[in-house]
């Protein structure tokens, strides 16, 4: 393709806290550098079926606070299939586009990588993804915000947890990444957490409770990765069969985790990469994620965002183990 007069947005996948202000930032940005910007609603299928509108800078006005995203979000099948792909890229010439800023999580970047090989079209991801699972950056947008809806339910089911002196089994989302339940853990102060990458997760129940019961604590709180296996109830159960004397309890958060007014971290950093994805377009940049990294932008291709496992730091795993005692 030749030179960019006109870029396209949407947001794919998952809603995340902070996607609002992504949008917000590259509209302005795109505008800025002189670019025309259309939003496409409800991501590649929104594509397929032309729901593309034109932004100006007052389409955005008044959304840096908002959760969830103006641009609506939709799985695409058809998106997975050749036929669906030419017709969102035939879609693309009718409007003008020359260029796609796509705000999602792996799904949507793999989408998105697969759609620039096919038909040469120059994409640029922004991480968009409660679950923080995209190797690359150290943060994505929506993550912080999570984080925090996390610790303060955790805080809360405490209260009722200590006047009752029970065990709850808290399931908090993030697929197939722990960041969610480690990180929450930590700060909410609970007892254990159970995540897929701890190797020790077929024994973690039995050391929980040889070591985290005890008279001193009136209450105990373990944060669990959801898993459709092995989630909160599958542990809570366990717990009810092979310890009866205690008494045990499940909160499953689901969607409310999604939800609220991004935090003030994920605002700025929806800012600097939806500035971030402008720029690297302006540099002749294709096909790549803008992350952050030690604080500083940086660019990440396809295949490297979405490929590796981002590792959950086996210092947060001492660390808990360390103050749960």
């Amino acid at each position: 393709m030749g030179k960019i007069n006109c870029i396209g947005i949407l947001t794919s996948g998952g809603d995340a806290p902070g996607m609002n202000a992504a949008i917000r930032a590259v509209t302005r940005a795109g505008i800025a550098a002189g670019l025309k910007v259309k939003g496409i609603y409800r991501g590649y299928e929104g594509l397929i079926n032309n729901e593309i509108q034109e932004f100006t800078t007052e389409n955005v006005s008044n959304i840096i606070q908002r959760g969830g995203t103006i641009l609506k979000t939709a799985r695409s099948k058809e998106f997975l299939t050749p036929e669906g792909r030419k017709k969102a890229y035939d879609n693309m010439v009718e409007q003008g586009i020359d260029a796609l800023i796509i705000i999602g999580g792996n799904g949507s970047l793999e989408g998105a990588r697969i759609f620039a090989e096919e038909f040469d079209v120059p994409c640029i991801g922004l991480p968009g993804t409660i679950d923080n699972d995209l190797s690359g950056t150290d943060s994505t947008i929506g993550y912080d915000t999570t984080l925090n809806t996390i610790v303060q339910c955790v805080d809360k089911i405490r209260d009722t947890a200590t006047s009752h002196e029970r065990i709850f089994f808290i399931e908090v989302m993030g697929r197939d990444a722990g960041f969610l339940a480690q990180n929450s853990a930590i700060a909410s102060g609970a007892e254990a957490a159970i995540i897929p990458e701890d190797s020790s997760n077929a024994d973690q129940l039995e050391q929980f409770i040889s070591r985290g019961i005890r008279k001193s604590k009136s209450s105990s709180m373990v944060i669990v990765s959801e898993s459709p296996k092995c989630g909160a109830m599958y542990y809570a159960d366990r717990v009810k069969k092979e310890y009866p004397e205690f008494d045990v309890r499940v909160s499953i958060l689901g969607h409310l985790q999604r939800g609220g007014s991004p935090s003030a971290y994920d605002r700025i950093l929806a800012s600097r990469l939806g500035v971030g994805a402008i720029t690297a377009l302006r540099e002749g940049q294709r096909n790549v994620m803008i992350g952050i990294k030690n604080d500083e932008v940086v660019y990440v291709p396809f295949c490297n965002a979405i490929k590796s496992d981002k590792p959950v730091k086996k210092e947060l795993i001492n660390v808990l183990g360390i103050l749960s005692i």
